[in-house]
């Protein structure tokens, strides 16, 4: 039976009425972490995205980038078709666009989005936000010991090589699960089961973007960028599963990222964690504290490590085009929109969370 327009009209006013009802809850959410918490975040979500990753971790490529293919073409389409309906017809047009808004608003929170404003990591481990230069420096320092060791162990005391990852994507995809399986036995809440991990087809637009992956939240389908260096793959992997499980914030992604890979048993993803943790802690270091200071911590540094970092560097900067600053902005809003303050900055406050857990629950010295 088909809708009279009269229904038509009436079905799209009653969504564009549900968006602003929208808007308005999630200004009562921002409010209401614990609520967040428990009924969604450790309640309906976990349903969600395990069913979601059933239903679509077997297929080997993409579901969530096809999704985005079709529905990128179908929208350009569309507003070519309709293109002059935005000045013959605005009101119509509106309507048409606006409830569509809503129904892709609701679907990217139900299916993920809410995690935006759960309890901040931070809070439910009881961690101090603030940290002292000192605390800085100490664990700057182990992460140079550990990261040496590894490197020494690696390399076979090759101390000018950079290490190489001996293992193809796939690999890394399936290996980074058993990472997480230790991590669960310290803090069950970051279990991951089933696994759902895909190369994007997005890949190098990703790449030239300055992205390395990013979670699907219409399926929860893990996105990685497979063209970056392979030692960043296990941090990368480790950081779109935590987003999987429900972790929306970019800090805490990354925080939890590095605690899977450091407790992975393979040496390689340990490496690959430590010195993920390194980088991090070198740049804000650099911000805090006084030249003659920092460069008295690198040189403890191996050389093979400071050439792994350059590399990352370069391969970056091969990929550097004028609309990726544009795009970076983009995102940035789009995270403060999504109850992330800092923005794309949020990414290095995973800082405060190594530094603050390493002190306050676990040592990795």
């Amino acid at each position: 039976m088909k809708l009279t327009l009269t229904k038509k009209y009436a079905i799209k006013l009653y969504l564009i009425i549900f968006f602003i009802v929208q808007i308005i809850g999630l200004q009562f959410l921002k409010n209401s972490p614990e609520f967040v918490e428990s009924f969604y975040s450790k309640g309906l979500f976990i349903w969600i995205s395990k069913l979601m990753r059933y239903t679509l971790g077997w297929i080997p490529f993409s579901v969530g980038d096809v999704f985005y293919t079709i529905f990128i073409l179908y929208s350009i389409r569309w507003f070519f078709i309709n293109f002059k309906r935005i000045y013959k017809d605005t009101k119509k047009w509106l309507l048409d666009v606006l409830s569509s808004v809503s129904v892709l608003f609701f679907a990217f929170h139900f299916f993920w989005g809410f995690n935006y404003y759960r309890i901040p990591l931070q809070e439910s481990l009881n961690l101090k936000k603030e940290y002292s230069n000192e605390a800085l420096i100490t664990f700057t320092k182990s992460m140079i010991v550990k990261s040496n060791k590894l490197h020494e162990k690696l390399s076979k005391n090759q101390d000018t090589i950079s290490i190489k990852l001996p293992y193809s994507v796939k690999e890394v995809y399936d290996k980074a699960i058993l990472g997480y399986d230790n991590l669960a036995k310290i803090h069950p809440e970051f279990s991951y089961s089933p696994q759902c991990v895909k190369s994007s087809l997005f890949s190098l637009p990703l790449t030239y973007m300055g992205f390395s992956g990013y979670v699907n939240p219409f399926t929860n389908e893990a996105q990685v960028d497979d063209l970056i260096p392979k030692t960043k793959l296990p941090t990368t992997t480790c950081h779109e599963i935590a987003h999987q499980v429900g972790y929306a914030g970019e800090n805490e992604a990354n925080f939890i990222g590095f605690l899977a890979t450091i407790n992975n048993d393979d040496d390689y993803f340990k490496y690959c964690g430590y010195t993920f943790a390194l980088r991090y802690a070198l740049s804000d270091l650099f911000k805090r504290v006084p030249k003659v200071v920092y460069c008295d911590i690198i040189v403890d540094m191996k050389p093979g490590i400071i050439k792994q970092f350059q590399e990352y560097n370069e391969f970056w900067k091969k990929y550097e085009n004028p609309l990726e600053p544009l795009l970076k902005s983009s995102y940035d809003s789009y995270l403060k929109a999504n109850n992330q303050n800092a923005g794309i900055v949020s990414y290095s406050q995973v800082v405060s969370l190594m530094v603050n857990y390493s002190f306050e629950i676990k040592k990795f010295k």
